[in-house]
């Protein structure tokens, strides 16, 4: 059920990682490392994959490599949006794994791209088609990002909000699917590229969306997708019953799970984005996620171990 599990999401993009509490990145690196070493002592064999990278930089993995974090790790995978936020041409694609490829023999997967309907509905359906051309067969794992548009009602998971312009409000558009639940153009032309290509779709906490997506993802014909378990979310009442929940869903597709988000009584500020306090609780967290979901096949065993009572992880 899950096939990898990813550590941290875009960690050199400000919005998931505060480069003001940790220039360099060192205290990343360290947090990266003890997170993958948890993992590889509940599941040896799970690859672990470096958090999607945004923006693209050589430099970060050049970092992370120097820091001794690629050598704990089985993948390294990228985030792209050309359409929407980076500055270049999603004609590019093939540039920008090569560039990353010229400083790690780690494989190589994208594990966000996709194409916001904010201007016009129309911009989504070519941008896949192309995406999927330029993409399907030059990495392994593909990941759309995402299948429901995000809610008005509920905030995007970035530092600056409204702020940010119409950077913020695409983020509310990127599903092939409206909020509301009917398709777009681009819903159509999906099962064209499947099963090469994926989904990335967030759940939030009791998201009222998770039967329907399984059914949409069936439809689309997905057999891979990622997914998140917030460190943050860990911390709510009946955490674990979701969880639980959200998994057991999903547990028809190959899933790549993400660990990220600190929660705001852990970190060194009281935001999402923050190192944590300590790096070992975060750590705990992974491996306690893998020790409980690696090889579910239904509801398992408590996870008892002393971090993991104290945090409710019952």
């Amino acid at each position: 059920m899950i096939e990898a599990a990813m550590i941290w999401n875009e960690p050199n993009n400000k919005s998931h990682w505060d480069p003001e509490l940790d220039p360099g990145w060192g205290l990343f690196a360290e947090m990266a490392i003890a997170a993958a070493d948890a993992i590889a002592a509940e599941s040896p064999a799970l690859p672990k994959v470096l958090g999607g990278l945004s923006p693209i930089d050589p430099q970060f993995v050049r970092n992370m490599a120097d820091r001794g974090v690629l050598d704990r790790l089985d993948v390294l995978a990228l985030h792209g949006f050309p359409l929407d936020w980076n500055l270049w041409s999603i004609h590019e694609w093939p540039d920008k794994i090569r560039e990353i490829q010229a400083v790690t023999d780690l494989p190589i997967w994208v594990s966000e791209v996709g194409v916001s309907t904010f201007g016009a509905e129309e911009v989504q359906e070519w941008g896949l088609g192309r995406t999927a051309e330029l993409l399907i067969g030059r990495v392994p794992r593909i990941h759309w990002y995402s299948l429901y548009d995000l809610p008005r009602a509920w905030e995007a998971t970035t530092r600056h909000k409204e702020a940010e312009g119409s950077s913020y409000y695409r983020h509310f558009f990127m599903g092939l699917l409206r909020e509301d639940g009917t398709p777009k153009p681009a819903a159509g032309i999906f099962p064209r590229f499947t099963p090469e290509m994926g989904i990335c779709q967030w759940f939030h906490y009791q998201d009222h969306r998770l039967d329907d997506a399984v059914q949409w993802l069936r439809r689309l014909g997905v057999r891979y997708i990622r997914t998140g378990i917030s460190w943050a979310d860990s911390f709510r009442p009946d955490a674990l019953a979701w969880f639980d929940r959200q998994m057991d869903a999903l547990a028809e597709f190959d899933v790549t799970v993400t660990f990220c988000f600190t929660p705001e009584h852990r970190g060194i500020a009281p935001h999402h984005t923050s190192p944590p306090q300590v790096k070992e609780e975060f750590a705990e967290f992974c491996g306690a996620m893998i020790r409980r979901y690696a090889a579910r096949t239904g509801i398992s065993a408590a996870v008892r171990t002393p971090a993991a009572a104290s945090a409710g992880w019952r």
